[in-house]
């Protein structure tokens, strides 16, 4: 089924869901409209329109027939494929059945969990900032900025002249004028270089602000040669959220839920919508056959 002949099945889906007697009225309306702002019945004889919706139709037919035939003949080789194993397994020496063990059973149960759960493997646990800490430095952040803090050691006299910060839209050096840097590489993402300040904190800490571009999407690392966090463990303050006015905070919190559903492999808001809405129309209409509906 190609994508130009799905294209209007939300729209169509909407429109039947409307009609609650079933499909001869959803035609109703169709052929309606066809003699009320077309010349449809009008502009040809009798028998050219009811051929055309013979054609039409009959082309419908035997697609549909071809692919529920097809279908069938999936299903036979299927149970056939799988009478063949089962007869193959019985002939292979697997010991009592009370040998095999439970977790390898689970296994199997929780397989798409599991799989999703290797995605996280090798990130780090975000710090309670939503960010994470290194031994040199530390950061931190909210949906529209990132902070660093990054503490000078055995410097209780260090003076603003004695630090270098250079700031680039996607870029970010930090050291001590003189010394090897302390920070030097690639930002996460971009950065408005205007909006994003550093001060000295008590003598002995760069404190460094950041205006991201993109305000909705959390960073996974601060620099690209750092390891990334989990961003499916972040948590924002609820207070962060509340100071945002409701139709973007609506419009946050929708779009971290959906990143989080897509990183698990389940349906976001919009799938789940078009699923409720199939559905809904199934319950009116269970003399249709919706086995092959799909939306992409």
């Amino acid at each position: 089924m190609s994508a130009e002949e799905e294209k209007y099945d939300g729209l169509l889906l909407a429109i039947a869901e409307k009609h609650k007697d079933g499909i001869s009225e959803f035609l109703n309306t169709i052929a309606s409209f066809l003699r009320r702002k077309t010349d449809f019945f009008t502009g040809a004889r009798q028998d050219q329109w009811e051929s055309l919706l013979m054609t039409v139709f009959q082309k419908q037919y035997d697609l549909a027939m071809k692919i529920n035939t097809s279908i069938k003949n999936e299903r036979i080789d299927e149970r056939a494929d799988d009478k063949k194993k089962v007869a193959h397994a019985s002939k292979v020496e697997i010991g009592r059945q009370e040998d095999i063990p439970i977790d390898e059973i689970s296994e199997q149960i929780n397989e798409q969990e599991e799989g999703s759960e290797k995605d996280e493997i090798g990130k780090l646990k975000p710090n309670a900032g939503n960010g994470c800490t290194f031994d040199n430095y530390s950061w931190t952040q909210t949906l529209q900025e990132v902070e660093i803090k990054i503490p000078i050691k055995n410097s209780s006299s260090l003076r603003a002249k004695d630090v270098s910060v250079i700031i680039g839209k996607s870029s970010l050096l930090v050291g001590l004028k003189g010394q090897e840097p302390i920070l030097n590489g690639t930002l996460c993402a971009e950065i408005k270089q205007e909006d994003s300040v550093w001060v000295l904190q008590d003598n002995k800490t760069i404190l460094i602000t950041l205006e991201k571009v993109n305000k909705m999407n959390w960073w996974d690392r601060l620099v690209t040669t750092d390891l990334p966090i989990s961003t499916r463990k972040i948590n924002p303050e609820p207070s962060k959220l509340s100071d945002l006015d409701g139709e973007t905070r609506s419009l946050v919190e929708k779009m971290m839920y959906d990143q989080r559903q897509k990183e698990l492999g389940l349906p976001t808001s919009e799938d789940k919508q078009k699923m409720e809405i199939l559905e809904k129309f199934k319950s009116q209409h269970p003399e249709m056959d919706f086995s092959k509906c799909k939306f992409s």
